[in-house]
């Protein structure tokens, strides 16, 4: 059967707190939409035929519909034909779940998903072994890696398609698992896992760094932004590289007595630089719970405050290798070169006289 791509589309990524509190920049629906318009022709250039798409009330359907639409009239055919999950549509964070729980069950090839750092956790968390292709359309960005829609498109197709075997299409990645009291709360980050003194969830975006005071990262990236930019600055931890890092900062009184051993100016939103204290830090391997010290406050998954907890609960954080896969979409794309797979026919010589 000729493989199916999955389309998840977060119509209201970077909609949080820090499009006020930073210079970040806010995608409108019709750039979400021409995005999706981007990879679907790059998906049909590989001969994928049928997409499966998330329905959704931001009016992302509605501008793809129309750009199909204009191509037809044209004479031209450069998309797959659309199906959409039959789900319902709340606008929440439950529609990605359902959605993607949904390509999982259909058996598609690969997701493509448009979102930040949480909508990618968010189909992670329920995807299974379908490897997802992510494009930045969030506030914080440390997961998908920034690129041209257009050629994750072409890498998606090529992946699904076969034209690049397996070894070299899929990459794998890590996750942290968080786990309370046991197994009865279990929680994922993709990127980071940040433990803060606020015990309410409030806004959830994480910005205020005098709360911090516990940092766990899969990888630490210091050209990212977010939680995770603070780990980059202090240790680069690569993507592939087993395990992550672990970051203890400073308390507002160990920073204003100076015995925070180092400061550290870090992105953490886009245009935001801000000091950031750091008491100590190490390597976080793979597979070794940790249990942190600090005794109450809340969790933040990936940027955004899901969970509080007290001192009677029991928290540990444990970092997994290979918890899934994303498309190596610079691998596709070498191979692609190395080995001219989107060399057309050459063109026939002239006749000479």
């Amino acid at each position: 059967m000729a493989p199916v791509v999955g389309i998840i589309a977060n119509p209201v990524s970077a909609r949080d707190i820090r499009r006020v509190v930073a210079n970040a920049a806010s995608l409108q629906i019709t750039d979400r939409a021409n995005i999706v318009l981007r990879v679907l022709a790059a998906l049909r250039a590989c001969g994928v035929t049928d997409v499966l798409m998330m329905p959704e009330k931001g009016g992302i359907r509605g501008h793809v519909e129309r750009g199909v639409v204009r191509a037809r009239a044209h004479g031209d055919t450069p998309y797959p034909a659309i199906h959409l999950v039959d789900m319902p549509v709340t606008g929440t964070v439950a529609d990605t779940h359902r959605a993607a729980a949904a390509m999982r069950q259909a058996g598609v090839a690969a997701i493509v998903v448009l979102g930040g750092d949480g909508t990618h956790r968010a189909v992670v968390a329920h995807c299974g072994s379908i490897p997802i292709a992510g494009i930045s359309t969030g506030t914080n960005n440390a997961f998908p890696e920034h690129r041209e829609p257009t050629i994750t498109g072409l890498a998606t197709g090529l992946a699904v398609t076969g034209k690049v075997p397996a070894p070299v299409a899929f990459a794998a990645n890590k996750r942290i698992d968080v786990c309370v009291n046991g197994g009865e709360l279990r929680e994922i980050a993709l990127v980071d896992v940040a433990l803060v003194t606020e015990r309410y969830i409030g806004a959830r975006a994480l910005y205020r760094t005098e709360n911090f005071r516990e940092l766990f990262v899969t990888f630490a990236d210091p050209e990212v932004i977010g939680m995770s930019a603070i780990a980059g600055l202090l240790e680069p931890v690569a993507r592939d590289e087993s395990g992550g890092l672990m970051v203890r900062l400073a308390t507002p009184e160990q920073r204003q007595a100076g015995t925070c051993g180092t400061i550290l100016h870090a992105p953490i939103a886009p245009g935001m630089i801000t000091p950031v204290g750091v008491t100590d830090w190490r390597r976080m391997p793979a597979g070794v719970p940790f249990v942190p010290e600090i005794k109450a406050g809340s969790i933040a998954l990936d940027g955004e405050r899901e969970v509080s907890f007290s001192a009677r609960d029991r928290v540990s954080l444990t970092l997994r290798d290979d918890a899934f896969r994303t498309v190596n979409v610079g691998g596709c794309m070498r191979f692609a070169a190395q080995n001219r797979l989107l060399a057309g026919a050459p063109a026939p010589l002239p006749a000479t006289a």
